[in-house]
C-alpha cells in the first residue's frame, strides 16, 4: 500500500508503510510536532537525532526519507548554524512549516509552581518564557540539550521540585502535569521549520525559492542583486548574511523569494548569475501556512 501524498504537494515517496522523518529532539518536541502536522499521517516514524548534523547525516545516508529542521523564530530569529549545513549537505529544501509554539511548564503530578525549586528546558525555549520565569527569581533556570529530554528526565527519575518546559505532547508522553500553560512571552511565537531532502524526492513546483550566493567587494554589489530581483516582480521575504569563515570576512547572502507566475528558479539563475558568485538554488517550495498547536 502506497503512502498518501501530503497536502502540501507533489512529493515522491516509497512504497513504505512508514515515512521516515529525521528530527533533532525526541519524542514530543516541536520538530515532532511540526512534522506530523505537515505530513499529515499518524503512520511516520519519527527518526530523534542529538543534533542537527546527526539529522542532515541521518538523511544523508538513507536512514530517513526526509528531515524536518528549524530554520528561525519569530522571537529567537535565525538558527545560521542550519542555513550552511543544508547548503553542504547537497540536500534540498522542499517544503516550509510555521508552527505556533504554545510553551507549557510541567511537572510531576501532585506538584503547584510554590515546590518547583528547578526549571529545565532548551535556552531558546527558555528565552521565550522570561516575563514568566521573571516572576520567580529564586527558582534556578537550567539550559538543556532539548526540551522533550528535559521532560524524559523528570519523568524517569521522578525529580520532585524539577519542572520543564515544552509542548502539551510532551506532557502526554511522559505523564507529566502541566502546571501554566501559553507561558511564552510573545503569543505571535511562531517558528519556521524546513522539510530537507533529496532533490529526486521533491518538485519543480511551488510559489517559493530560496537562493544563496556571494557578491564582489565593490559599492553596490548586493542593492544591484536586489533591484534585479524587484524588476522582475519578486518579492524578498528573506535576507540572511553568514560568513564564509575563509578569514577574508566574506558572506554567503540566503534569500526567500516569493514567485509570481511568469518567473521561476531558471530565469532568477539566469539573471543573476552575471551579479553574483557562487549562486545556488538551495529549493522550490510552496509557502507555508501558519497553524496552531496547543
Amino acid at each position: 500500500m502506497k503512502a498518501r501524498v501530503p497536502v502540501r504537494g507533489p512529493f515522491l515517496f516509497n512504497n513504505r508503510l512508514k515515512m521516515k522523518i529525521a528530527i533533532q529532539g525526541e519524542a514530543g518536541c516541536f520538530h515532532e510536532v511540526a512534522a506530523r502536522q505537515y505530513f499529515n499521517y499518524d503512520t511516520i516514524e519519527i527518526v530523534p537525532c542529538t543534533t542537527f548534523d546527526m539529522t542532515i547525516n541521518t538523511l544523508k545516508a538513507g536512514e530517513a526519507d526526509f528531515a524536518m529542521m528549524a530554520i528561525e523564530n519569530a522571537r529567537s530569529g535565525s538558527i545560521l548554524y542550519n542555513y550552511t549545513l543544508i547548503r553542504e549537505s547537497g540536500m534540498k529544501i522542499l517544503g516550509e512549516h510555521n508552527l505556533r509554539v504554545v510553551q507549557n511548564l510541567m511537572a510531576l503530578k501532585g506538584q503547584t509552581i510554590n515546590d518547583i525549586r528547578e526549571i529545565r528546558s532548551h535556552p531558546i525555549a527558555l528565552a521565550q518564557c522570561m516575563s514568566y520565569l521573571n516572576q520567580f527569581p529564586g527558582i534556578t533556570l537550567v539550559e538543556s540539550d532539548d526540551t522533550a529530554g528535559s521532560a524524559r528526565i523528570i519523568s524517569q527519575n521522578q525529580l520532585k521540585g524539577v519542572a520543564a518546559i515544552g509542548s502539551s505532547i510532551t506532557a502526554e508522553i511522559y505523564g507529566l502535569e502541566i502546571l501554566a500553560s501559553g507561558i511564552e512571552t510573545y503569543k505571535k511565537n511562531y517558528t519556521r521549520f524546513l522539510v530537507v531532502g533529496n532533490e529526486a524526492k521533491g518538485n519543480r513546483k511551488g510559489d517559493k525559492v530560496s537562493i544563496c550566493f556571494c557578491t564582489s567587494h565593490k559599492p553596490g554589489s548586493l542593492a544591484t542583486v536586489l533591484v534585479k530581483l524587484a524588476e522582475m516582480g519578486i518579492n524578498l521575504s528573506k535576507i540572511q548574511s553568514v560568513p564564509r569563515l575563509n578569514g577574508d570576512w566574506e558572506y554567503m547572502f540566503y534569500l526567500d523569494l516569493e514567485l509570481n507566475r511568469k518567473i521561476n528558479s531558471d530565469v532568477i539563475k539566469r539573471v543573476l548569475d552575471k551579479y553574483t558568485n557562487n549562486l545556488e538554488i538551495l529549493g522550490v517550495y510552496f509557502k507555508g501556512d501558519m497553524l496552531y498547536e496547543s
